[in-house]
């Protein structure tokens, strides 16, 4: 009798389910998010450089680019899955130097570095401001898995840059107008404030680029980019006033609507009026 063929050792019943290996990212995987925060950096530094120059404009460019890479960042490690709490300690030493530092530099060689009229204290208004920014990125790092990833806490570093350097980009020349300096102070202590506030904002990074949009959208769209394409300075002045104040005037609404009603007024000593009975039921 001939015994029948055995199947090798080793192999498996083909139907037998076979378990996924979980793809592991390659080690230079993790530089890729990185390299965009070298650039971030890199931007910023050269934005203060330029700005030594008194070139205000390229400056203020430079600063909004490195929003962008800023934002760009923590896409790729999300998408490409190299998150890491190195990562994240970086990208934050990096937005104290390029939108704390930066900004508050920048401020100071526009306005404040001559012997003008406030220079005096025009250089305690960017301090406040560059240490509202390092209190605002160590506190993002410690509350930033409690808090609804909906929203920021307080005005976010790339907006508050992004509102210091759209006044540059605006009136790169600071004696265009003799009120623009205080409003550059009190635009350094209003923003630094709001950062180090409770004040939620908005988060831009829960707008869904595949859901399907309603064509109304397509009108505020058109007219931004017209008026971008007619003056670019006004266009990033006014989109960064808007965002700026968005918190409060969105936290003031919603104090208004949670205010109880006022108590009816009654005289003193008038009788309050019975309470009627209710009507008999009709058979």
């Amino acid at each position: 009798m001939i015994a029948a063929d055995r199947e090798p050792p080793g192999r498996g019943d083909d139907r037998r389910p076979t378990r996924r290996l979980r793809r592991v990212p390659r080690r230079g995987a993790y530089l890729l998010p990185s390299l965009f925060t070298i650039g971030n950096m890199l931007l910023g530094f050269y934005a203060v450089v330029t700005g030594l120059r008194g070139d205000f404009t390229r400056a203020a460019l430079m600063v909004f680019t490195a929003a962008v890479l800023d934002s760009l960042d923590g896409w790729i490690a999300r998408l490409t899955g190299t998150e890491s709490e190195f990562g994240k300690e970086y990208d934050s030493l990096a937005d104290v130097v390029t939108f704390g530092a930066t900004p508050a530099l920048l401020a100071y060689l526009w306005g404040f570095a001559g012997d003008g009229e406030w220079h005096r204290v025009g250089w305690l208004a960017p301090l406040f401001f560059l240490v509202c920014t390092a209190t605002r990125l160590a506190r993002f790092n410690v509350q930033k898995r409690i808090v609804d990833a909906r929203w920021f806490v307080g005005l976010p570093t790339p907006a508050a840059a992004g509102a210091i350097c759209s006044i540059l980009f605006f009136a790169p020349d600071p004696e265009w107008r003799p009120w623009l300096e205080a409003l550059m102070l009190a635009a350094l202590v209003l923003v630094g404030a709001l950062m180090v506030s409770t004040i939620r904002y908005r988060s831009p990074k829960q707008i869904d680029p595949r859901r399907r949009w309603s064509y109304r959208v397509l009108l505020p769209v058109a007219a931004v980019v017209v008026v971008l394409a007619l003056h670019p300075p006004a266009t990033f002045l006014v989109i960064s006033v808007l965002y700026t104040l968005s918190g409060p005037i969105a936290y003031l609404a919603g104090k208004l609507r949670r205010r109880p009603a006022p108590p009816a007024f009654t005289p003193k000593g008038a009788a309050e009026t019975p309470a009627l009975p209710p009507p008999p039921e009709t058979p």
